[in-house]
């Protein structure tokens, strides 16, 4: 078994909880500590096991993410699956010194968001994926490579994306050394219809291993996309509480899918998640203490799931 597939089996949909990385990328508010801990042990208790946590960037410059190292402790200690942004050689280096469990490196589908994201290629970012695997292999063996592209399915600066050069970027990155790799609409560009058809050719890519689906709500689609990726061998799915988040670098980019819907989502379509979306509430509520500035989306919420009535339908995979 791949180490991807020990973390992210083939045969259940996996729900990865990104709002404490990329929901605080942009926030209005810095929740403590001590608060995204609580975050963390109450969406543990509703039976969520894979977050973004944070990201190993420099606390000068993103204060959001300083207590990456106190939060990486808090997640060993809770046993939790913990991921965190390493966009670089340093954050790579620092990551590898903490018992993070995937380190996710990030490449462009278009050059011209490449540059403007990290100033660097395509190519280069591609190399990076390389050497942060290397950096793994020596330090820290079981941790798993993560390689996310974002604007994979439209770019806010060049346009539209050719889904087959989102395929070999994929491919490099597998051939570089990455242990999984997903697919990233970051600004909200797509509908359905795209995103079924690059799932699908993402599947074929992949064969056995997973692929990730990272999804914003930029336009409204968040759920329907995140129903065609499930329908065309997507089983691993990012998410925020609240919709909270979005790209600092991606003008005009809003927040992510929403973590509650798309749990719904996944019941409704026969997929069993282990999540209470009941819990769920008490999560949502320490998050909107924390975070008394930002705004929180969500139609679960709001409505809540339907009463009286056999929403949960027994597992189709």
């Amino acid at each position: 078994m791949s180490r991807a597939n020990a973390i992210y089996p083939a045969d259940r949909v996996t729900l990865r909880e990104v709002g404490l990385r990329d929901g605080l990328q942009i926030a209005k508010s810095q929740p403590t500590t001590q608060a995204k801990i609580a975050w963390l042990e109450a969406e543990l208790a509703a039976g969520v096991r894979h977050f973004e946590i944070g990201s190993f960037l420099p606390a000068t410059r993103f204060p959001q993410f300083a207590d990456i190292a106190e939060m990486v402790a808090a997640g060993e200690r809770l046993n939790i699956h913990s991921a965190a942004l390493t966009l670089n050689e340093r954050g790579a280096e620092a990551a590898v010194q903490t018992a993070i469990r995937e380190m996710v490196c990030v490449i462009s589908a278009t050059e011209e968001h490449s540059q403007a994201n990290t100033r660097r290629s395509r190519e280069a970012a591609v190399e990076l994926v390389g050497k942060v695997t290397a950096m793994r292999d020596a330090r820290a063996p079981d941790t798993l490579v993560n390689a996310g592209i974002s604007m994979a399915l439209g770019c806010s600066i060049s346009g539209d994306v050719d889904p087959e050069e989102v395929v070999r970027l994929a491919a490099a990155c597998i051939e570089a050394g990455a242990d999984i790799v997903g697919i990233a609409d970051t600004v909200g560009y797509a509908g359905p219809k795209a995103v079924g058809a690059l799932c699908a050719r993402m599947q074929k890519l992949c064969g056995d291993q997973p692929f990730i689906i990272h999804l914003h709500d930029t336009r409204g689609m968040g759920v329907a996309n995140a129903a065609a990726a499930l329908d065309n061998g997507a089983r691993v799915i990012d998410a925020s509480l609240g919709g909270l988040g979005g790209c600092p670098f991606a003008p005009g980019a809003t927040g992510n899918a929403v973590f509650e819907d798309i749990v719904f989502l996944s019941e409704t379509m026969g997929f069993t998640t282990g999540i209470d979306l009941e819990r769920l509430k008490e999560v949502r509520r320490i998050a909107e203490e924390a975070m008394p500035y930002d705004e929180f989306h969500g139609a679960l919420h709001r409505a809540g799931p339907p009463k009286n009535a056999d929403w949960q339908t027994k597992s189709l995979v």
